[in-house]
């Protein structure tokens, strides 16, 4: 299916068109993070969604933290879209590659997190009022056909 439609969150969607216009010049800090544009296939439709995300990078792996857009719950579409398809596509300023998303945990997860917290405290305000644990979520490029 090649239909791919925006966030439904008007602030994140115009994010997004800014990012793709202008290969991530306008928008890939925002939020005084670095930002990632992340497509994944809808779990339920088939559809193509895109989002804006924070990321944060260990090594060659990218960092994402699952927390929905009201403090933590409920999990975000596009985590639970990596659950049932975890092949994505990522854009990084003007580089496009495919990845392979995948929860972590354990000591993994504690680790990441706290790297991501540090680079966004504001997770830590999310963590306080979520429901569950927030998943964070690791990006391992795929090699290129």
């Amino acid at each position: 299916m090649t239909e791919t439609t925006d966030s439904r969150d008007r602030s994140v969607a115009e994010h997004v068109r800014r990012y793709l216009a202008t290969d991530g010049r306008d928008g890939y800090m925002e939020g005084g993070v670095t930002n990632l544009v992340l497509t994944t296939v809808g779990r339920k439709s088939g559809v193509r969604r895109r989002t804006g995300l924070f990321y944060g990078q260990e090594g060659d792996t990218y960092v994402l933290v699952a927390s929905g857009s009201r403090y933590g719950a409920p999990l975000p579409d596009w985590y639970l879209n990596t659950l049932a398809n975890p092949e994505v596509d990522v854009q990084i300023r003007g580089d496009h590659f495919r990845a392979h998303a995948r929860t972590t945990t354990g000591a993994e997860r504690a680790r990441l997190w706290s790297k991501m917290l540090a680079t966004a405290p504001q997770y830590g305000t999310y963590a306080a009022k979520a429901r569950q644990e927030i998943p964070v979520v690791i990006l391992e490029r795929l090699p290129q056909p």
